[in-house]
C-alpha cells in the first residue's frame, strides 16, 4: 500500500529531475535550428524511442492472456487514438510557445515562467471538480515563492518572450489535466509515444512553413536533441503520464515544480555554478512545499482506510 501510494510522486519526481537538467539543452540546440525545427525532431526522436518498449510490452501481454490483450487494447482504442492526438495537439503548443521564448529570455526566467503551472493548474481543476484543499493551495504559494527565488536573479518585467513562456504554462497546465483524465484509461507508453508523433508531425509542418530546416543544422544539434528527445520527451512525459495516475493533477504540478529544483542543482554539479543563499533558500521552500502536499496525501488516504 505504502509503495503504491509513493510510485506516483517518485516517478513526477524523476520527471522533474530529467526537465530540470534539458533547460539548458533546449537553449543550446537554438543555436543551430529554429524552435519549430526543434520540436519536430525531438519529438519524432522521443516517439521512436518508445516504440521497442511497446513491443517488448506487447509480446509480454501477448503471452499472458491472449484474448484478453486483445479485448482490452479493442476497448481502448477508441480512447487512446484520441487521447493521443488531443494530448499531443495541447504539448505541442506548449513546447513551441516554451522553445520560442527561451529564444528571448533568460533560462532562469523561463524555469520560473513554466512553473506558472503550478498556480494554474489548481485554479483550472476547480472547473472540473477537482477543488483543492488549503494544505494543497498553501503548498502551492510555497513551490510558486521557492521557485521565483531559484530563477530570478534580476530585476522581474515582462517582455515578449517571456509572454511566450506564460502561454507554454497555459497550455502545459491543461496538458497536465487531459493527461489526469485520460491516462488512466489506457496504456501510458502508447499513449506518450501517440503524443509525440501528433506533436512531432504539427511541428514540422509548421518548421516548412515558416523555417528552412536542414540535415547540416539538425546533425549540429545532435546532442541536445538527442538528450531532449530520448530523455526530457521520451521518458520523462511517460514517467508524468504512468505517475500522474491515482496522483491530484494539482499535487502533481507542484512536485514537476521541482525541475527548477533540479535546474539549480544541476548546474551546481555539473558546471560549476555557485548557489547563492537566495537560491538555497527557493529549494528549501520548493523541498518544503512537495513534502507538505505529500503530507496532505497521506492523511487523505488514511481517513479512507
Amino acid at each position: 500500500m505504502q509503495m503504491n501510494r509513493l510510485k506516483g510522486p517518485v516517478l513526477l519526481t524523476v520527471a522533474a529531475l530529467i526537465w530540470g537538467t534539458a533547460f539548458v539543452a533546449q537553449s543550446v540546440g537554438m543555436d543551430y535550428i529554429g524552435p519549430f525545427t526543434f520540436n519536430a525532431v525531438r519529438s519524432y526522436i522521443g516517439a521512436m524511442a518508445l516504440l521497442p518498449l511497446i513491443a517488448v510490452f506487447s509480446v509480454i501481454k501477448r503471452r499472458g492472456d491472449i484474448e484478453k490483450f486483445r479485448e482490452e487494447s479493442k476497448r481502448t482504442r477508441k480512447t487512446l487514438l484520441l487521447g493521443g492526438l488531443v494530448c499531443g495537439v495541447f504539448l505541442c503548443v506548449a513546447s513551441l510557445f516554451q522553445q520560442t521564448g527561451i529564444q528571448y529570455t533568460s533560462v532562469g526566467k523561463a524555469g520560473f515562467l513554466t512553473a506558472l503551472y503550478i498556480v494554474i493548474v489548481p485554479i483550472l481543476g476547480i472547473f472540473i471538480g477537482k477543488k483543492p484543499g488549503l494544505k494543497i493551495w498553501l503548498s502551492v504559494i510555497i513551490a510558486l515563492a521557492g521557485t521565483y527565488f531559484l530563477s530570478i536573479k534580476e530585476n522581474f518585467s515582462i517582455d515578449a518572450g517571456d509572454i511566450y513562456v506564460i502561454m507554454c504554462a497555459v497550455f502545459f497546465s491543461f496538458h497536465i489535466l487531459l493527461v489526469d483524465r485520460i491516462a488512466p484509461k489506457v496504456d501510458g507508453v502508447r499513449l506518450s509515444c501517440l503524443q509525440f508523433f501528433v506533436s512531432g508531425t504539427l511541428s514540422l509542418i509548421m518548421a516548412l512553413i515558416f523555417e528552412k530546416p536542414s540535415i547540416g543544422g539538425i546533425l549540429s544539434a545532435w546532442q541536445p536533441l538527442l538528450y531532449t528527445g530520448i530523455m526530457s520527451s521520451g521518458v520523462a512525459y511517460t514517467l508524468q503520464i504512468i505517475g500522474q495516475r491515482g496522483t491530484n493533477p494539482a499535487v502533481a504540478s507542484i512536485i514537476m515544480s521541482m525541475e527548477s529544483l533540479f535546474s539549480a542543482v544541476s548546474g551546481w554539479l555539473i558546471l560549476g555554478e555557485e548557489l547563492s543563499g537566495r537560491e538555497i533558500f527557493g529549494c528549501a521552500l520548493v523541498f518544503s512545499a512537495v513534502v507538505l502536499s505529500q503530507l496532505h496525501i497521506g492523511r487523505k488516504e488514511r481517513q479512507k482506510t
